[in-house]
């Protein structure tokens, strides 16, 4: 098995590769394993994140279809719509998203800063919807048709970028984590990230998988539950395979492993071991995750190496999605003390 990625269309907007990192603060000795971080967060655009490896295909290939507007969807504090909009601006496209309430959050903080506040700042045209579902289908089907008729050529990116073309960016992650691996005498055993839209999870996992790595990948749900994220993963596994000419079952069913027992309530509502777990990181590694994906996949990570589930070299693949804690400061109040 190989990967070649040459034949698709790919433009650069990531600063790769991102960095792999000891945490050893964290764990140190305690549960015997090294834990390591993929620093996915420093992607660099418009503050970072996963998003953005999957883009570089998502949009070579828009661009080569001849695209003048991007539109997609997400919720109001969403990571994909923010490195969306900044990825429209960084090559002079329009931007529009259907922006919906996912959660009923109605905190000022929630509502105007984090990622909404920088959606407008990357000059998205935002267009609310009245739920994830049929509404914001339709008006991404509207704004298509409006853009036709003016004359434009849209492209819609699905939810996340999570399809076949845009997990091939996490096809090429997975090599370039076996090379730092390499590079850095870890043999790890396991990867674990957070699973929301499945193409990350996807295109690491295939990826993997094409360049003849057998280590596991352990997606920790942060909305759904577990068989709903394996369906979500395996189509889209499926789907980049095709693309690549491989046979789809070089990603097995007992290959995709997904976890909903730290997902909460649901998508964006956040847990207090996700909270603790982002208390945990900044003070001991001075790393920020946020409540809506990492901190929920940290949490995750955390309970698993307690439970001596995890030996060996293990790394964290941090997504990114920082700028969404700011959107839920009330769940971190100031500690303060008065001058004597």
């Amino acid at each position: 098995m190989s990967l070649d990625l040459s034949p698709f269309a790919r433009l650069p907007l990531a600063h790769l590769p991102t960095p792999l990192e000891r945490l050893s603060a964290l764990t140190g000795d305690a549960w015997g394993v090294r834990l390591f971080v993929k620093r996915d967060d420093c992607t660099g655009l418009g503050f970072g994140g996963n998003k953005t490896r999957k883009l570089e295909f998502t949009l070579g290939h828009a661009l080569a279809a001849g695209a003048t507007t991007l539109i997609t969807s997400g919720a109001w504090q969403s990571n994909h719509v923010r490195q969306t909009a900044a990825a429209a601006a960084r090559t002079g496209l329009n931007c529009h998203v259907v922006i919906s309430d996912a959660v009923g959050r109605e905190t000022e903080a929630y509502c105007a800063s984090g990622n909404m506040l920088l959606h407008g700042l990357f000059g998205a045209h935002l267009h609310l919807a009245e739920d994830d579902g049929d509404a914001t289908t339709r008006c991404m089907d509207r704004l298509a048709n409006e853009a036709m008729a003016r004359g434009e050529t849209p492209y819609i990116v699905p939810l996340g970028a999570s399809d076949g073309i845009g997990s091939l960016g996490y096809a090429e992650c997975a090599r370039e984590l076996l090379a730092q691996c390499e590079a850095q005498s870890v043999a790890p055993t396991a990867i674990v990230l957070a699973t929301g839209s499945g193409g990350t999870h996807a295109g690491l996992l295939a990826g993997l998988r094409l360049l003849g790595s057998r280590v596991r990948v352990i997606g920790i749900s942060v909305s759904e539950p577990a068989d709903v994220k394996f369906d979500k993963v395996r189509g889209i596994a499926d789907a980049m395979l095709d693309l690549c000419g491989a046979s789809r079952g070089t990603v097995s069913d007992t290959d995709i492993v997904v976890l909903d027992d730290y997902t909460g309530p649901g998508y964006a509502i956040p847990t207090e071991e996700a909270n603790q777990a982002i208390r945990t990181l900044a003070a001991r590694e001075g790393l920020l995750v946020d409540p809506v994906y990492t901190a929920k996949a940290l949490a995750g990570l955390l309970d698993l190496l307690e439970r001596g589930r995890l030996t060996g070299d293990v790394v964290f693949l941090h997504t990114g999605g920082t700028p969404a804690l700011f959107a839920y400061a009330d769940e971190f109040p100031l500690t303060k003390a008065t001058c004597p």
